[in-house]
């Protein structure tokens, strides 16, 4: 029986980059299940030991092949999830080999698919840097990666507390970061000292991602005030006991003792 398969929009030219994707995941399968049953047949312990060890080493690359995954161009992506997971992915597949640390901060933030997916790919490229040119000497390895929004900007900062003038030397991967930081409408500055490596990445938010910045701005700010509310109404036996007075912004003086959460006793807003 012949089935119709149906062409899938092609927006911005991503029938390659899924081409390629999945290109990349089926021979990243395909090495690990022969190495896999190489491991299996063979009967020296310590050739079946280096099998699987590659063999794990192959499955944290598909994790952040995997992590590094588009998302859907149609839809604003959560940047921080995105991020985070990108970073576990990372450390789990990578970074844990070295002993390096890796600490992830990141604000809600909502981007734009293919931006989001552009983010990550800097983010990994620089990270992937860090590992492979930054020398710690005596130290502790360990990096960091923040992400912030200040205004309609984004702060993406890669850093590290290794020593490695190489890092800011522009070769192959560098300069595939400075292209992708422009595409975003941003840049890059790179900065090397003895005490550690920084790259800040800086570009700003399209219309339709201010617009869900905005959104997530009002919504947070409505959540804590429920919070708030919840924490200074009185009890009917406190208000009866005439403790209280009304906050400033609903006719009262903005001061007053109310009851505490925990032990009965009264703290002072």
């Amino acid at each position: 029986m012949t089935k119709h398969i149906a062409p899938l929009p092609d927006p911005a030219g991503s029938l390659l980059l899924r081409e390629l994707n999945h290109r990349v995941n089926n021979e990243l399968t395909g090495a690990i299940c022969t190495i896999s049953a190489k491991a299996v047949e063979s009967n020296d312990v310590a050739v079946k030991a280096a099998l699987l060890d590659v063999v794990d080493l192959l499955h944290g690359y598909a994790d952040v092949h995997k992590a590094l995954r588009m998302p859907d161009p149609g839809h604003l992506t959560d940047a921080a999830r995105y991020i985070q997971h990108l970073c576990f992915s990372i450390t789990k597949g990578r970074l844990n080999r070295l002993n390096m640390r890796l600490l992830c901060s990141a604000d809600d933030l909502r981007l734009e698919g293919e931006r989001c997916w552009k983010l990550g790919l800097i983010v990994s490229e620089l990270l992937t840097n860090v590992a492979r040119h930054a020398r710690f000497d005596d130290r502790h390895p360990e990096a960091q990666v923040t992400l912030r929004l200040a205004g309609n900007v984004v702060k993406c900062a890669v850093s590290d507390n290794g020593s490695a003038s190489d890092l800011i030397v522009r070769g192959r991967g560098l300069t595939i970061v400075g292209e992708l930081a422009s595409s975003l409408g941003g840049r890059v500055h790179a900065s090397c000292a003895a005490e550690g490596s920084s790259f800040l990445l800086t570009f700003p938010l399209t219309e339709s991602e201010q617009r869900g910045a905005g959104a997530t701005r009002v919504v947070l700010k409505r959540s804590r005030v429920r919070r708030a509310h919840k924490l200074q109404v009185p009890s009917t036996e406190d208000t009866v006991a005439g403790q209280v007075s009304l906050p400033a912004e609903e006719g009262g003086t903005g001061s007053g003792v109310f009851p505490s959460l925990q032990d009965g006793e009264g703290f002072r807003r």
